[in-house]
Parts: structure tokens; C-alpha cells; sequence
């Protein structure tokens, strides 16, 4: 699971995430990202978007528990300043937890390239 204190919890936090951060599409996932100059002291934070269009309850709260799951291991690879916004798309909730951990890191490293505006 995904520690409490690395949780975005805020809608301002989601909001300027999605808004000014750089964006990276997978196939399952959208992912937002900003590097914050503030609160970089209490470490990386994430936040998870799963629509009704993903599915039912029982199907959005299992993409969701995913997702929290492999945000957990991403966490070592991000700064402390970092901000994420992961964005199920429908076909996440048939994919598995490696297809989702991969699709993760691909678009975190996608982001963070050293050819595009950080913002």
C-alpha cells in the first residue's frame, strides 16, 4: 500500500499537477507530473484519478488499490519535490499490476527527460 503520508489529498495539489504539470500517456494510464518547489521536505506525493468510466465500484476500487500498490514502488525513483497525478483509463482495469507498474515507470521517465520544460 501506498504510505499516508505520500498521498495527494488536496484538490488544489490535483489541480495544479494536471494543470501545469508535463503530461505522458500510456495506454492504461495518464500520467501528470510537476516538481514542486514547495513541501519538497515531506517527500514525493501521489494522487490517483479512476472515473466512472473505468468501471463499477468493485472494478475502480481494484485499479485504484493497483495503482496505489505500484506507485509504491516507484516512490524510491522520484524526488522529494515531485508530483504525480496517475489517471486510470478504461482499459486499466483489465490490466495487471506489472503491465501497470511498467506503463508507470515509463511515463515518470518520460516526464522527467532532459529535453522538456520541467515547468
Amino acid at each position: 500500500m501506498l504510505p499516508a503520508r505520500y498521498r495527494m489529498t488536496r484538490s488544489t495539489e490535483f489541480s495544479a499537477t494536471v494543470s501545469r504539470g508535463m503530461r505522458a500517456v500510456q495506454p492504461d494510464l495518464v500520467v501528470h507530473a510537476l516538481r514542486t518547489s514547495d513541501g519538497a521536505d515531506d517527500g514525493p506525493k501521489v494522487g490517483l484519478v479512476v472515473a466512472k468510466s473505468v468501471g463499477n465500484a468493485v472494478d475502480r476500487h481494484r485499479v485504484a488499490r493497483r495503482l496505489r500498490h505500484v506507485a509504491r514502488n516507484v516512490l524510491a525513483d522520484l524526488d522529494p519535490a515531485d508530483r504525480l497525478v496517475i489517471r486510470a483509463l478504461p482499459s486499466s482495469r483489465t490490466a495487471v499490476s506489472a503491465r501497470l507498474e511498467q506503463q508507470l515507470r515509463s511515463a515518470v521517465q518520460k516526464v522527467r527527460s532532459p529535453g522538456r520544460d520541467r515547468r
